[in-house]
């Protein structure tokens, strides 16, 4: 292949999906320069350990960040522990709980882990934040807070519209985009890949790197992933498929999303050629969801396991049977002679979070005992002599018995 046509060839993996790329002639000309060097790209991604587990969000900034190691290129992971702390304020509309280092030291734990189910880990270098956060004293953290002013931090659309609506901006919170943009200076950063709503930080990299002498990175972003319930996917939303989903609950995930997000998905989650899309899309929305769904858990489990999963799923949904795998749980606590609230039932064996949001499933309708659909959260459940069948949703059972 001549050179001309590997840069073609490159190109066309980077602009795949992208939403902005800024700008495309600077990153031909780098790409360019790479071949003719042979020295790789630094493509970097910043995740903040702010809940201990990845998601599908996530798996669509490590799915291009695997196909740039295939193009020959460095992946530079940055895990954000310092960053972490501040708590990103892109898409907030309040001001945001800030993370003690001890829960961020929690939450990355798994990061790392996680992420090798998609990236070469071999391939991959990754750095902490904290490395040169950590190492600033106050004077340099007045030096880095003077690089931006004021004006320019409140462009951001976050801060505008929070601003209009009179809510509370922590000057905390300003610091973020200069420390993303910093982090893209202590690694000579060349493309940095995020979501849309990520824009304002990548392109503050591009300053702070001018300012240092260095090329400025490319911007490249790409959508949001919507979650179960039409929302930005997030852990806090209670909308998200993760990583270390179980195949049948990734698989029953996915079928639970909206047609309109197909598209999306297919296009940023999995490698289905887009040349095939359109036919796939025109056919029955429910054959190209199970289509999705069987890419999606095997690139995660195995094509066996996506095969299980499928099946499992028909005979539970399509063919009205349960499935074979119920777990059975004891009741942790003393079963009252006059019963035990069902509500908190819920709660002690984990099938909710909560009391509360236990009695927001049932009052919803979305709980069944035996079959029977409860709609009372206080409805008492006396001592079973065989294990009670408990359904909550469509994918969650339970066979409850006493202690």
């Amino acid at each position: 292949m001549t050179t001309e046509k590997q840069l073609e060839a490159q190109l066309e993996v980077f602009e795949r999906g992208a939403v902005d790329l800024i700008d495309r002639a600077e990153l031909s000309r780098k790409i360019a320069a790479s071949l003719k060097s042979g020295k790789p790209l630094r493509v970097k991604f910043g995740m903040d350990p702010s809940s201990p587990d990845l998601h599908l969000g996530h798996a669509v900034h490590l799915m291009k960040l695997r196909d740039m190691q295939e193009l020959g290129h460095q992946v530079v992971l940055i895990v954000g522990d310092a960053t972490a702390m501040v708590g990103d304020p892109s898409g907030r509309n309040k001001l945001r709980p800030t993370l003690t280092r001890e829960q961020v030291q929690a939450n990355m734990e798994t990061y790392t882990s996680q992420a090798a189910l998609v990236l070469d880990m071999e391939r991959t270098e990754v750095r902490y934040n904290f490395e040169w956060f950590g190492k600033m004293g106050f004077s340099e953290i007045l030096t880095l807070c003077g690089r931006m002013t004021v004006a320019r931090m409140l462009e951001r659309d976050t801060f505008e519209k929070r601003m209009k609506d009179g809510e509370a901006i922590g000057i905390h919170e300003f610091l973020y985009p200069l420390m993303q943009g910093w982090d893209s200076v202590e690694i000579r950063s060349d493309v940095e890949l995020g979501a849309t709503d990520q824009l304002f930080n990548i392109l503050s990299a591009r300053q702070l790197q001018e300012q240092e002498q260095q090329a400025p990175q490319i911007c490249l972003t790409h959508p949001l992933i919507m979650g179960t319930d039409g929302r930005k996917m997030s852990k806090s939303y209670g909308n998200a498929i993760g990583l270390t989903d179980e195949p049948g609950d990734m698989f029953g995930k996915v079928m639970s999303i909206d047609d309109e997000s197909m598209e999306t998905w297919f296009t940023y989650l999995t490698r289905v050629p887009t040349a095939e899309l359109p036919a796939l899309l025109a056919g029955h929305p429910r054959e190209a969801k199970a289509r999705l769904a069987r890419e999606i858990t095997a690139f995660y489990h195995g094509a066996e396991a996506a095969t299980a999963a499928a099946e499992g799923f028909d005979r539970q949904f399509r063919d009205k049977q349960l499935p074979d795998d119920i777990p059975e749980v004891a009741f942790p606590g003393e079963w009252q002679a006059d019963g035990v609230p069902l509500a908190i039932l819920l709660r002690e064996v984990k099938l909710a979070a909560s009391s509360s949001e236990a009695r927001r499933l049932i009052q919803q309708g979305g709980v069944k005992v035996d079959g029977e659909v409860m709609r009372e959260p206080s409805a008492q459940l006396a001592p079973p002599a065989e294990a009670l069948l408990i359904q909550v949703g469509k994918r969650r059972f339970a066979r409850v018995r006493k202690s």
